[in-house]
This record gives structure tokens, sequence and C-alpha cells, in this order.
């Protein structure tokens, strides 16, 4: 399915114009909000609007559904990060007529690993009972390759977002979201061309499980980073995201940047 531009209409000539910038529609993670892309959004073409679904708004998990609907373009370029990844699989799953293409960063179709269900469910009863003092450093070395932790530009980044939307936020986020439903099976049913991203280094995902999705996909691309990446992608590997995101728009209708440049899609491989 071939990218479509929006079209305005000029006030004074009432003829419509078309618009040459390309719409992305981005779905957060678990306590991120709209700083989780401000390392990727400079390094995309200035042809690129990245929109941003405030997930955080939301308590339940229809609300998310909901907002992610009401904030997403009739034909949307999706993009999901971790928790904002398997929502937006969701609603593909579920709208597959309203996606034209669809990024999935950080997230396995098959839902939480069992040792990451065990620590939200710790989470959650410590945080009950107790204040919310904001991310410990021990999640951060669940969330980030070693390299970043002392990185205070990603890190101090992190702590605040987490600080900023707060305790209930993050309940709300784990205990709606904890249990993820294996799409596996469902994954052929998507006709559009899906980008996943992942990192060999991420504690979070099982790099795997993405080339398990990547195999049943009908129009799937892979790309898997391999130095210096955990979990927390648009953060620590915001070039290489960015590279292989404007591939996939190009790969799903001759998207250009201004400079003409047209990258060439990484290919897939079932070995990659």
């Amino acid at each position: 399915m071939p990218l479509r531009p929006s079209t305005t209409t000029d006030v004074n000539s009432q003829t419509p114009l078309q618009e040459t910038r390309t719409r992305l529609d981005c779905i957060p993670g678990t306590l991120c909000d709209a700083r989780m892309w401000s390392r990727l959004a400079p390094l995309l073409s200035d042809n690129i609007d990245l929109q941003h679904i405030p997930l955080h708004e939301a308590r339940t998990r229809g609300q998310m559904q909901q907002l992610i609907a009401s904030h997403s373009a009739p034909q949307a370029h999706l993009v999901g990060f971790s928790l904002g990844a398997y929502l937006a699989l969701e609603h593909a799953l579920a709208h597959p007529q309203r996606v034209q293409s669809l990024t999935l960063i950080a997230n396995s179709a098959k839902g939480l690993l069992p040792e990451e269900i065990a620590a939200r469910q710790r989470i959650v009863t410590m945080l009950e009972r107790n204040a919310y003092a904001g991310i410990t450093r021990q999640r951060l070395r669940e969330l980030l390759h070693p390299s970043h932790l002392d990185d205070i530009a990603i890190t101090g980044l992190i702590r605040q977002m987490g600080l900023d939307l707060g305790k209930d936020v993050l309940l709300a986020q784990f205990i709606t979201t904890i249990d993820r439903p294996d799409l596996m099976a469902r994954l052929p049913e998507l006709p559009f061309p899906v980008l996943i991203v992942g990192a060999e280094d991420d504690k979070l995902v099982h790099p795997d499980d993405l080339r398990a999705m990547a195999a049943r996909l009908p129009r799937a691309t892979l790309t898997l980073l391999k130095d210096n990446t955990g979990h927390m992608i648009p953060l620590e590997a915001p070039g290489a995201l960015a590279d292989a995101m404007r591939a996939h728009l190009e790969a799903a209708g001759n998207f250009n940047d201004n400079g003409g440049h047209r990258a060439m899609p990484p290919p897939f491989s079932p070995n990659q």
C-alpha cells in the first residue's frame, strides 16, 4: 500500500495542496511520554512528522486502545515501543484497514517473559504499600546496555519521565497490561509492511522471538542491533533506528527524504 500524503486546502484559492510530510503515530512504552522520541526525531527526515499518542492518560486497557484509535490517522503509520508496540499490534490486528505500516520496537508478540511478569508483580506489591521514589539503579540495569548506565543524558531522561508520570501511571500500566496474550499465530493476518527492531542484548525481549515474528509476517523487515544497545532503543540507538525506519517507509511506498536519497531496505533472512 503506497504512502498517502495528506492534503490541505489553500484558504484563498480553495485548491487542494499536497503535503509532503509523512505522519508517524508513535506509542510510547511503560512510564514514558513524548520524550521517548526526543533523540530519534531530529535524525529522521524533515518530511517525517512524529505525532505522540499520550498513553499515560489512560488508566485501563480499553482506554489505551481508545487513545490509539482516536489519536492516530485513519490510515496510520503506527510506531510502538515496548508496551506501545504490543498495543499497536493489538490495534493493527483489530483494525487492519486503519494501518498502512507498522513499526514494532523492543517487543515480542509472545507477551512478557515469565521473569519480567514476576518482577512487575513484585513492583506492584511494593508500590501499593509505599510511595514511588523513581526508577531504581537495578531497573536501569535491566533496561539499558551496560555502556549507557553512566550516560546521564539517557538515565536522567528515563528517571525524570518516571518521576513526572508517577506512581498512579506506573500502577495502571503494570496492572492492566501484565496479561499479554501470545499473538504469534495471528501475525499472518497483517498484510502491510511491518518493521521489527530489537537488540541482541535486550534483557526483556529475546531476539529469537523477533526472528519468529518476522518469519510469520507476510511483509516483514527485521533489524537486530548488536552493539551497545539494550531495551531502550529509541534512546540508546536513535541513529540506527532512524535509518531502519526511513528504509521501512521507503519500502512501504517510495518515500524520499529532502535530499532525494533512497535507502535500500535491509533484507530479511530467517537466519539473521
